[in-house]
């Protein structure tokens, strides 16, 4: 998971950007054309500055080379269903750049145990894996994307409202450009708030509380996942499986 050394490295052989962009390393080709305003625009460059100073000075998370994960994982052309979080998960060891995911050998988090109860309240034949590595689920065309990419240390939200959510909403737009049906999961109020950048009439969106145990009592029984399913069976597409491995690989 970790083999781009740098988040803003300029992979082995490119030329750098006549244009100015500051090109992630290891992004499909679908990205990196979708997005190229993006990393081209004053904000993302100011982001990169921040990004530079909070790493010097803090323990930032999850490591530069991860936090592009969720795009490097599910090009734009699979992307299928996306499933948003907030801000990364802020412990060491958690975070590998996929919303809700933590890294092999980790214990699963309270809101991910949440997620694998609905599952199997959802589905019946799910098994909860011991681990909360989701690479699975990001393979299958599922874009485990966070509004904000990275966090401080012990500090939840320390890095809203520094240039992450407006990439992050172009991304968000860019999957709604897709002329493909893809699904929407907005847990949560946060979640929920992107709903207006979702505009087109071939999209699905499914909303519930968030799974966290602050309100884990509204989002049992909301069944997103067998809704997911019916979503991409009735555009035509395959759907999710969701039954992850039961073991991993430590290393990932």
């Amino acid at each position: 998971m970790s083999d781009h050394p740098d988040l803003f490295g300029t992979p082995p052989g490119d030329e750098p950007r006549p244009n100015g962009a500051i090109l992630p390393a290891g992004l499909p080709a679908s990205w990196q054309a979708a997005l190229a305003a993006e990393f081209a625009a004053p904000y993302f460059h100011q982001l990169k500055d921040f990004l530079v100073q909070e790493r010097r000075e803090h323990k930032i998370y999850p490591p530069a080379a991860d936090v592009f994960n969720a795009l490097r994982l599910t090009p734009l052309e699979d992307v299928k269903v996306l499933i948003l979080g907030q801000d990364p998960y802020h412990r060491p060891g958690q975070a590998h750049g996929l919303s809700f995911s933590v890294r092999p050998g980790v214990t699963v988090p309270p809101s991910l145990r949440n997620i694998y109860k609905e599952l199997k309240a959802d589905l019946g034949d799910f098994t909860p894996p011991k681990h909360g590595y989701l690479r699975g689920w990001a393979e299958q065309g599922i874009l485990l994307l966070n509004a904000v990419l990275t966090v401080r240390e012990g500090q939840p939200n320390s890095h809203a409202g520094k240039g992450w959510e407006t990439f992050t909403d172009a991304v968000i737009q860019t999957v709604n450009a897709k002329p493909e049906r893809v699904v929407f999961v907005l847990w949560g109020a946060y979640a929920r708030k992107k709903k207006k950048l979702i505009t087109g009439p071939q999209h699905v969106v499914i909303e519930s509380a968030h799974p966290s145990p602050l309100s884990e009592a509204k989002f049992f029984g909301s069944r997103p996942f067998s809704q997911v399913n019916r979503a991409l069976e009735e555009a035509g597409q395959t759907p999710i499986h969701w039954q992850l491995p039961l073991t991993v690989d430590p290393e990932g």
